[in-house]
Parts: structure tokens; C-alpha cells; sequence
């Protein structure tokens, strides 16, 4: 089962992450993080590029690999994740851009491009941590419901409802919004040695009741999380008012030792 936090704020969680990666940054200065986009991972990366600045430590050699991008976007779009990524992680962070990957949408390459990456995150030695968000759907990444739990990285079709919410970073103009993607797959993500789930709001109090305490099922493809052995999940009480075993999970938490991190 993974490990459930649940906070009274965004600010908390992102400061929970911010121990986590500082830590492993630390101790393994070349660590490779995986990077999710996204409304929910924005504390979380602000907290570590305050960590870094107030506690000077040298991210220089730290590797990052994104969940996904866009079909077809230019990546100089400003919406394109390789796009966001510059602007919420390696600029704050101070991270070298030439270390931060994120998959090749192009079309004319894009066929090949899955292949590539999981060669790539390979190569680099594997995921260290990698954060993820969740969708109101149960995705992460862009692994839409119906996903095989198997899967590497790949091309995706987006369910209408990704879109629509998504819409909202293309000034509400779901026409703007790409109908593809690439995108590590569930089998790619379960390969990072810890994962933490952030999620906050009553939007996703469904798809985290279904990933923490519903059966294992590519229908809600963050239910995969149970199958990891070192996984966490970061909700505030908004995301967690469906949890039936919420109260556990606060005592345990509660009572958690201090030499324990997540």
C-alpha cells in the first residue's frame, strides 16, 4: 500500500517533496528526477528551488526526465511541456537544461520517439524520484483510462475530458489543445525507484480514493501506485474526504519515526 499524507495545505506538501529531493540531491549529486507539468507539482518546485537557494546546494549535475508532450506543439509553444518545464523547473531551480529531457513530439519523428526515451531514462541509470500528478480520470501522465499497466513510452490519443481540462492553459480554447501525445507509460513510471503523488481539491477526491484504495485496474491507471514497493501520496483533506481509512492514515502518519522519510 502506498504511504498517504495528508496535509492541511499545498504549501505543506510541496515542503514534504522539497526534504525528499533535497535530500536525495545531497547524497547523490547526479540523481535523476522525473518531472511532471501541471497545476499540482507547482509547490512542490517552487520548495525545492527555495531549498536550493537558501541552503546553496549544487544541483549542477542533477538529470530530470519529463512524463510528456504534446503531439505536434512547437516546443517553443508556451504550452508545450518542453516550454513549461523551463519556466517551472529549470529556471527556478537552476537546473542545466542540457541535463532535462523531455519526449520528442515531433511528428515527423515521433514514431520511433517512445522507443528512444525509455533507451534515454535507461542509459541515465533509471528515475530516482519522479513526481506525478493526477487527472480527475485517474491518469498520470497522459496514460488515459484503459492504459495497460505495461505500457512504455508511447503515443497517446486524448480523452475529451483531458482535454476540456486542459483547456484552460490554451486561454479556454479546447480547439487549441493538441488530440496527441507522448508519454512515458504506467510500465516506464513503475520503474522509478520512489514515486510521490500530489493531489489536492474535491475534484480529486474520486481518482484518489480509486489509486490508494480501489482494486488495481488500467480504468484508473494511478492504481498501478500500489504495485510499487516505495510509493507516496501528498493530499490535502479536500482530495482526501473520500478515503475510508483517512483516519489511519493521518495516526500513521502521526506516528511515523523520525528517522523515516517518505
Amino acid at each position: 500500500m502506498a504511504e498517504v499524507i495528508i496535509t492541511e495545505s499545498e504549501d505543506e506538501a510541496g515542503r514534504i517533496y522539497a526534504d525528499c529531493a533535497a535530500n536525495l540531491i545531497r547524497t547523490k549529486p547526479d540523481c535523476v528526477l522525473g518531472l511532471a507539468t501541471g497545476s499540482s507539482p507547482l509547490a512542490a518546485y517552487q520548495a525545492l528551488a527555495a531549498r536550493v537557494k537558501d541552503d546553496g546546494i549544487d544541483v549542477s549535475r542533477v538529470r530530470g526526465f519529463a512524463l510528456d508532450e504534446y503531439a505536434g506543439l512547437d516546443p517553443r509553444h508556451p504550452q508545450s511541456y518542453r516550454s513549461t518545464i523551463e519556466r517551472t523547473v529549470i529556471e527556478p531551480l537552476g537546473l542545466d537544461p542540457a541535463k532535462v529531457h523531455v519526449p520528442n513530439g515531433n511528428l515527423e519523428t515521433i514514431a520511433d520517439a517512445g522507443h528512444e526515451y525509455d533507451a534515454a531514462i535507461e542509459a541515465a541509470g533509471g528515475v530516482d524520484l519522479q513526481i506525478l500528478g493526477i487527472g480527475t480520470d485517474g491518469h498520470i501522465g497522459f496514460n488515459e483510462p484503459g492504459s495497460s499497466l505495461a505500457s512504455g513510452t508511447r503515443i497517446k490519443t486524448l480523452t475529451e475530458r483531458t482535454r476540456i481540462d486542459n483547456a484552460r492553459f490554451f486561454d479556454g480554447a479546447i480547439d487549441q489543445v493538441p488530440t496527441h501525445c507522448i508519454t512515458q507509460g504506467i510500465g516506464t513510471i513503475l520503474k522509478a525507484r520512489q514515486l510521490v503523488l500530489l493531489a489536492f481539491g474535491a475534484g480529486k477526491a474520486e481518482a484518489v480514493a480509486e489509486t490508494v484504495e480501489g482494486g488495481i485496474s488500467s480504468f484508473c491507471p494511478a492504481s498501478a501506485l500500489q504495485l510499487h514497493p516505495h510509493a507516496t501520496v501528498i493530499i490535502d483533506e479536500a482530495a482526501a474526504s473520500r478515503l475510508r481509512n483517512r483516519d489511519y492514515y493521518k495516526w500513521a502518519y502521526a506516528n511515523k519515526p523520525s528517522w523515516q522519510s517518505i
